[in-house]
């Protein structure tokens, strides 16, 4: 059976996981988690590298348990569950790494741990790396919808912040343009993020 054709983990697609041979599903998977658990493992201080392997190492555990899990929202939700197995992986490696040597306890891996953030913290940390990911599928979605023109003055406005004259200035529309198509996009990729959102729900 396919994958849908949105690209948001749903229960349908929890279901597919559960074959290790549906390399489509897993792919979908990685796809939106893979760049989550990277970022968040970078976050949490760990070098290029070694978010990568992490990021190998939690889709490997995710593999070995998907047939076990019981998809249930009531006991809380896929994600949840994809964050308690990143966080473990995230301690488990500090851990490993944490030396101390005699009379010093200042090694940066002892102080990346000691300043692990609470549970909390880092599951905020957690759905930023989400809402990123979701945000950026949604524009990579969106982006064929409108002429190079417009989209551009939504990047340099939206993204990197630059002010209407200087972006009119740059790609040769009106100011009044730049927020017209601004406007759109936004409005557009406001409309992607929700139903993303509302797909992963399900």
């Amino acid at each position: 059976m396919p994958v849908d054709d949105s690209p948001v983990t749903r229960a349908s697609l929890l279901v597919q996981l559960r074959d290790g041979d549906n390399q489509v599903a897993w792919q979908e998977f990685a796809r939106l988690y893979g760049p989550v658990i990277y970022g968040f493992a970078r976050k949490r201080g760990l070098q290029d590298a070694d978010a990568a392997d992490l990021m190998q190492d939690v889709m490997r555990s995710v593999s070995s348990a998907i047939g076990r899990l019981d998809y249930d929202r009531k006991q809380g939700t896929f994600r949840g569950w994809l964050f308690t197995i990143t966080r473990n992986k995230i301690f488990n490696f500090l851990s490993a790494r944490r030396i101390r040597p005699q009379g010093s306890g200042d090694t940066t891996t002892n102080k990346m741990l000691d300043s692990t953030p609470a549970e909390t913290d880092g599951q905020d940390a957690w759905e930023l790396e989400y809402q990123r990911r979701i945000a950026a599928l949604a524009m990579d979605k969106i982006k064929s919808e409108f002429q190079e023109s417009s989209w551009q003055a939504f990047w340099l406005t939206a993204v990197e912040g630059k002010s209407a004259g200087e972006v009119s200035k740059q790609i040769g529309l009106s100011t009044g343009a730049i927020y017209v198509a601004k406007s759109r996009v936004l409005a557009r990729l406001k409309e992607e993020v929700e139903t993303l959102r509302r797909q992963d729900d399900e």
